[in-house]
């Protein structure tokens, strides 16, 4: 990557140790920059809002506001930069709930450092990214709720509805989506909006994860 593409990271994780390793690491790799560290959710609120990053990395697990209240309120303010669960959580409740309150991506820390890089550059590129048992974790939960369409007909999708969907599946983000599709993102936004409620789903990855497993 050049220099007009290095990820601006801010990090909110209350374990100093992570937090070194994250930057030893992106000391190590010119595209990614470090702008800012907090070891709370406010803090981070906060910091995210002043910096204004291309990417939060998220523990969920913190004293004061957690992991996924800290999500909810960056939403709530519209936080451009792209938010990724950094966790030793693999537990279902927390995949579901972090997907479905609008996080990028969920990783596990003790991912090897060369593919947790692989990940960032992902996200940089405009994908959702997930640790492969995380992904099986959110399918299996899916199936645990109610009955989703069997088939991308059966819900009643729009060729449009269908081709956007084929691109969530590839994990692309909604300006990914309008660049490929020459469309505007806006447009990409309305389109999302639909098809989520006409497959029953509440988060974008819900129905990545659904397209892929029902192709």
């Amino acid at each position: 990557m050049s220099d007009s593409t290095v990820q601006r990271v801010v990090m909110i994780d209350d374990h100093p140790l992570l937090r070194k390793g994250l930057q030893q690491l992106a000391d190590l790799t010119p595209e990614i920059e470090i702008v800012g560290e907090a070891d709370n959710g406010e803090q981070g609120i906060e910091m995210v809002e002043q910096l204004q990053p291309d990417l939060v990395l998220l523990d969920l697990n913190m004293h004061g506001m957690n992991g996924i209240e800290t999500l909810v309120e960056m939403k709530k303010r519209d936080t451009v930069a792209r938010i990724v669960i950094l966790t030793v959580s693999d537990a279902q409740d927390d995949i579901v709930a972090a997907m479905r309150n609008g996080a990028d991506g969920y990783l596990l820390k003790d991912m090897p450092p060369e593919e947790l890089m692989v990940k960032f550059r992902e996200v940089a590129e405009g994908r959702l990214v997930m640790s492969h048992n995380i992904a099986e974790s959110l399918a299996r939960a899916m199936h645990q709720t109610s009955q989703r369409p069997k088939d991308v007909d059966d819900a009643g999708l729009t060729e449009r509805e269908k081709e956007i969907l084929t691109h969530l599946a590839q994990g692309e983000s909604n300006k990914v989506i309008a660049r490929n599709l020459n469309i505007a993102e806006a447009t990409v936004k309305v389109h999302v909006k639909h098809l989520l409620k006409k497959l029953g789903f509440k988060s974008r990855v819900e129905a990545a994860v659904w397209a892929v497993e029902n192709r």
